[in-house]
């Protein structure tokens, strides 16, 4: 069982995916209930702090990408912990940062009409991403609901296709902006590596995950191929 005392009460509606307890800012995950695959269950994580005071405002150069320096952090400050509640504290800090409501002002959002309700939305489901894990290889070896978070988003907060979607562009097009972008690089360094998409061309709900640098990434799309239709019929069940 994984028990986590977050900073913010969770939405309730987490109560329908299957292994999940939420009661206010406390949330339990029974592994055998929620996990699709547990094969795993240990993680490379950055502290937020040094992320945040470090990374966050280093100025990539032409020598050095911004992707080298996530990189080079990860090298010399990441950990490998076993304790998933380590996992997901880090990891609401890091979504914290990613999808502050003080960016709602940001003329893109107000234009597609993203609201406080739809970054909290990306905030609790990347928080529960992170338990996901891939391997060197590209083998999906951790994968829960939150994987699939559009169909999750579905289920949870009870949205419509149009909105789901919105969601899932917000998370994997960083709000088409470079800025955001960089600092996702950045911010995503605390969770160990780089997100990827599970879409690939075009929106069709198969999530994604941060996953470590050098991944196999053609490993990793054959297995979400393979098995992402089930994935997300499973998930669409916790809904019926």
């Amino acid at each position: 069982m994984i028990q986590v005392e977050f900073t913010s009460e969770f939405h309730p509606g987490w109560n329908k995916i299957a292994g999940v307890s939420v009661t206010g800012k406390n949330v339990r995950i029974d592994i055998g209930e929620y996990f699709f695959r547990y094969e795993n269950p240990s993680w490379l994580v950055c502290d937020w702090t040094g992320v945040r005071d470090e990374l966050l405002n280093a100025i990539e150069t032409e020598a050095t990408a911004v992707e080298q320096m996530a990189l080079d952090h990860i090298r010399e400050h990441g950990r490998t912990t076993d304790d998933p509640g380590d996992v997901l504290k880090i990891a609401e800090e890091t979504t914290s940062f990613l999808f502050r409501d003080e960016l709602l002002s940001e003329p893109g959002l107000v234009q597609l009409g993203v609201k406080a309700r739809h970054l909290r939305m990306l905030r609790e489901v990347g928080t529960l991403m992170a338990l996901n894990r891939v391997e060197l290889s590209g083998k999906i070896s951790n994968v829960g609901p939150a994987w699939m978070f559009p169909v999750a988003c579905k289920v949870v907060y009870g949205l419509e296709e149009t909105e789901a979607r919105l969601v899932d562009e917000l998370y994997h097009g960083t709000w088409f902006d470079e800025r955001r972008r960089v600092e996702a690089v950045k911010a995503n360094a605390a969770l160990g590596g780089k997100l990827v998409h599970g879409c690939q061309s075009q929106v069709d709900m198969r999530g994604g995950a941060v996953v470590p640098f050098g991944v196999d990434l053609t490993e990793f799309r054959r297995e979400l191929r393979h098995f992402g239709d089930d994935w997300i019929e499973r998930v669409e069940a916790c809904d019926r």
